[in-house]
């Protein structure tokens, strides 16, 4: 009898131990029982924590917060290199160059260059040769000076009387009568007392000489003529040419600041 009431003394104390335990046990075990595997849960901790620190919402919807705070992100770094960055660089590129940059006044050189070669002047010289040469279009200041002729006190005045008389009745240009107006200007001043019989221009040298007592200078230049003195030129085949020589130039029929180029035979003047 005594060692039942010591065995149900036993039993009692054994199942308030263990129904504390599992009421300890209830206590720390989670309400619902979670049957996921061990990376799922892994990861709804990570969820967690991350929702829990930056956006602090509750741990129940942690979908939602991921998806709020990462679309806009995205959206800013896309939007700011396509409307705001390239925009400025392509207009400070583009307008540097044009407003900047100073105008340049023209070069002289240039200018002088495009205008004086406006064009050729094609022509055939005697021996049938084709050339060309620039057309000169702009006006030059300073003109060729010959120069003038002196004048020799050892020479009959009448010669220079004469060279004014043939200036005054010459023309612009030939009219190939050169040793007849040389001729009158002679006779009208009186250099000599009677009219040449020759035809050609060649062959008054020839008969001043022989005729009216004139005689050749020693002068091959005909510059260095003295005023007053005639001029002859031409070959033996050609009918030659006559002129005075003047201050200013040379005269016969037409009047010239150059001497003829044909052959010079030789000064003649009377003393």
């Amino acid at each position: 009898m005594e060692k039942r009431p010591a065995f149900l003394a036993f039993l009692t104390i054994s199942l308030l131990v263990i129904s504390g335990g599992a009421l300890r046990a209830q206590g720390l075990a989670p309400a619902t029982l979670n049957l996921a595997s061990h990376d799922q849960k892994t990861a709804d901790d990570i969820v967690q924590i991350i929702t829990s620190k930056s956006v602090k919402e509750p741990a129940d919807k942690p979908v939602h917060a991921i998806t709020k705070q990462r679309a806009p992100v995205v959206a800013k770094k896309l939007a700011q290199p396509v409307k705001k960055e390239p925009a400025p660089a392509i207009a400070k590129e583009s307008a540097q160059p044009f407003v900047g940059e100073p105008v340049r006044p023209m070069d002289q050189q240039t200018v002088t260059k495009t205008t004086k070669h406006v064009g050729l002047f094609s022509f055939k010289t005697p021996e049938g040769k084709k050339e060309s040469v620039p057309v000169v279009t702009q006006y030059y200041p300073k003109q060729i000076v010959y120069p003038f002729g002196r004048v020799d006190r050892h020479i009959d005045t009448r010669l220079m009387e004469a060279a004014s008389i043939a200036e005054e009745r010459a023309h612009a240009h030939s009219r190939s009568r050169c040793w007849h107006y040389v001729k009158e200007a002679l006779l009208a001043s009186g250099a000599i007392d009677s009219r040449p019989k020759t035809e050609l221009a060649r062959d008054a040298a020839s008969e001043l000489v022989s005729n009216y007592g004139f005689k050749k200078l020693p002068v091959t230049d005909p510059f260095s003529a003295p005023v007053g003195s005639v001029l002859v030129y031409g070959t033996s085949r050609s009918v030659g040419h006559v002129e005075f020589r003047t201050k200013n130039g040379f005269v016969s029929d037409f009047r010239s600041p150059t001497p003829s180029r044909r052959p010079l035979l030789g000064v003649y003047a009377k003393l």
